[in-house]
């Protein structure tokens, strides 16, 4: 039975990943999840393709009492619970994402690390995704193993390269893409996966230091297929993503099943 041996999130969109031992999925994903994104002074994402050097900020955020902590690598730290300002439209990917600029040490302290003028932005829980209706993604460790071997690396590929919400054991490699369009149960969680992942030059970098140093599309290339998303557009797929179906909790150790088809369409 495949089970769930990795979680992580990012409160901010593109700093360090935080990797809780539990989670709760709501219809909108994990709700500390990608609350916060960065844009530069003319409103556009300021993310890990612009400054692969974001991953080296860690962060500490809850939610419940709306206070975030950000520790930036040269010892300053920005910290003070979160109030909102001026509204702002940031585009993800095509889509528009209203938010609001968030008021407060931060924004100040990421213009001074970047050496630009930066805004820290708070978006409505689950606004902020790379894909609609994607606010689960998931791969295996048996996928991070064969990308390895085909790499010509020593140990599995390092799974936060690419920043999926859950890593899974007990699968077999690339098995999760036969998923594709059937619900599965993580944890007490139902999700509903629709497709795979298209990749981009970010899982080239490290995930400690934001530097290039696996060419990540050219070994997928060698050996993975050329897939296409909702749009028909063309890419590079490793993992795969979903929505949420039912809520609930997921932590680690918790197991990953297929439901049946039919099963679901009853209780669905």
């Amino acid at each position: 039975m495949p089970t769930v041996t990795r979680i992580s999130i990012s409160p901010v969109k593109g700093l360090a990943l935080v990797h809780p031992e539990e989670v709760r999925l709501e219809r909108t994903g994990v709700p500390e999840n990608r609350r916060f994104h960065i844009v530069d002074a003319d409103g556009r994402r300021y993310n890990q393709l612009r400054n692969g050097g974001l991953v080296r900020i860690t962060q500490e955020y809850d939610d419940a009492d709306g206070r975030l902590l950000l520790h930036f690598p040269d010892g300053e730290t920005a910290a003070g619970r979160i109030a909102l300002g001026a509204e702002i439209t940031t585009d993800f990917y095509g889509r528009a994402v209203v938010g609001q600029v968030v008021e407060g040490p931060w924004s100040e302290a990421l213009s001074r690390w970047a050496g630009r003028p930066l805004r820290l932005v708070q978006s409505p829980a689950g606004a902020a995704v790379d894909r609609g209706r994607g606010h689960v993604s998931l791969v295996s460790k048996a996928s991070l193993e064969e990308l390895g071997r085909h790499g010509r690396q020593e140990a599995p590929v390092d799974g936060r390269r690419f920043r999926m919400l859950f890593e899974i054991d007990g699968v077999d490699a690339h098995g999760e893409d036969g998923w594709i369009k059937q619900p599965v149960r993580i944890g007490a969680a139902l999700v509903r996966l629709r497709g795979d992942v298209g990749r981009c030059a970010i899982t080239t970098q490290n995930p400690e230091t934001g530097v290039p140093d696996f060419d990540t599309l050219r070994t997928l290339a060698a050996y993975r297929p050329v897939t296409a998303n909702e749009a028909g557009k063309k890419h590079l797929a490793f993992g795969v993503y979903g929505e949420v179906v039912e809520p609930g909790r997921v932590a680690l150790g918790d197991s990953v099943d297929v439901v049946q088809q039919s099963l679901f369409e009853r209780t669905a």
